[in-house]
């Protein structure tokens, strides 16, 4: 037994087989800011990104943009349904499906700052009217004889003035009969400068009888008048009651600047129009909450929270900017190739079109977004367009005279 032991023992042994190298683990990436493992592009302890500004410049370009417009496939798939889908995506932000869409408020900022901006570029008062200089010669001269009346210091010269004006506006209703409009103008006129015909005649003949000097009405074109006199900061400045001091001073100020603004406005109207479109986007963000507590308002049974009715304001916002937009652009489009009919007629009827499609499109989306029967959609889409209305026209007043201030 022992040789036979000895014998195993001398057999030579399996040896186990040597271990393979493991490849080099994945160096593992640490947070710069607090050293903590990172498993994305984002430290979950302190919130710092992996990617800062000491990079490429082309990729940090890349990242604003796709920060601020979400200028990606996303558009692409958002641009499509808003157009020509009512109430689409809307309802696919309710079900959650939302990644893949821009979100709504950039959806709308984007928009409407693009249109409004075009809308800047695409006309000019001037430019857009024909006889915009006969048109202005005439008001000028219509001006001056109302400054002639006003000046006037015998009555004999005043009825000179007013028969010389009245016989104008005469001759003018005879060649614009057919023009319909026009004789409403002219009746105003008309009766304006009787008016001033007579006041004037009244201060003459209250000049003679008391012998007080007569007063020459200086020249208040362009100035804007309380109780019937010209305001003046110190003379005749505008008091409210209410208001302390400092409020009717700096009502006042501002008073004074919109009075040599209109100056301006009056030798170049496209300063108002263009500072008045530029302040549309920011009136429009401020209506917006607005129009989505009048749609929880009519549609209070539905049981929806007023985030979802703002989506939905802020979707049917981003379509009327995205098809003024269009309308721009076809609008265009139509002029420059005004040389050639094939071109230029179908793109009119185009632009037509996509008019007409606003309204119908924004009763769709009603309908389709709030599921009720035509009449009681119908009904409330009615309601919701008037008080719209109102909205728009209070917030156009308002921008209006903000800026009439800060031109």
């Amino acid at each position: 037994m022992p040789g036979i032991l000895r014998a195993a023992d001398q057999e030579p042994r399996m040896s186990a087989p040597e271990p393979v190298p493991a490849a080099d683990p994945a160096p593992q990436r640490r947070c710069q800011n607090c050293g903590e493992l990172l498993l994305g592009e984002h430290c979950y302890a302190c919130g710092q990104p992996t990617k800062g500004l000491v990079r490429h410049f082309s990729s940090i370009i890349g990242d604003f943009m796709d920060s601020v417009f979400e200028l990606d496939s996303r558009i692409l798939r958002t641009l499509g349904p808003l157009l020509f889908k009512p109430g689409y995506l809307s309802e696919e932000y309710f079900a959650g499906r939302r990644v893949r869409y821009v979100s709504p408020v950039r959806l709308f900022v984007f928009l409407s700052i693009f249109a409004f901006f075009a809308a800047q570029l695409s006309f000019d008062i001037a430019a857009d009217q024909p006889d915009a200089a006969e048109t202005k010669a005439e008001a000028g001269a219509d001006q001056a004889r109302t400054r002639g009346l006003r000046t006037a210091t015998t009555a004999a010269e005043v009825e000179r003035i007013r028969d010389e004006a009245l016989a104008e506006i005469k001759k003018a209703r005879a060649e614009s009969a057919n023009v319909p409009g026009v004789a409403i103008g002219l009746d105003v006129a008309e009766k304006s400068i009787a008016a001033e015909a007579a006041r004037r005649l009244r201060e003459i003949e209250e000049s003679e009888r008391s012998g007080r000097p007569l007063a020459i009405a200086e020249d208040d074109e362009g100035k804007i008048s309380f109780n019937g006199t010209p305001w003046d900061a110190k003379s005749n400045p505008l008091e409210i009651s209410w208001f302390s001091d400092g409020m009717n001073r700096k009502l006042n100020e501002r008073i004074g600047r919109a009075e040599g603004n209109i100056e301006r406005i009056q030798k170049d109207p496209n300063l108002l129009k263009d500072a008045f479109l530029s302040t549309v986007p920011t009136t429009l963000f401020v209506v917006l909450p607005l129009f989505a507590l009048l749609l929880k308002i009519a549609y209070v049974f539905k049981r929806r929270l007023y985030m979802e009715h703002l989506i939905v304001a802020l979707h049917s916002h981003s379509f009327l900017c995205a098809s003024l937009l269009l309308v721009l652009l076809l609008d265009a489009l139509a002029t420059w190739t005004a040389g050639a009919a094939w071109i230029s007629r179908p793109l009119g009827w185009i632009e037509v079109a996509l008019i007409a499609w606003m309204p119908i499109y924004l009763l769709l989306m009603q309908k389709r977004v709030y599921r009720q029967g035509w009449i009681m959609t119908t009904l409330k889409y009615s309601v919701l367009g008037y008080c719209y209305i109102v909205l728009l026209s209070l917030g156009a007043a308002a921008a209006l005279m903000i800026n009439l201030v800060s031109i």
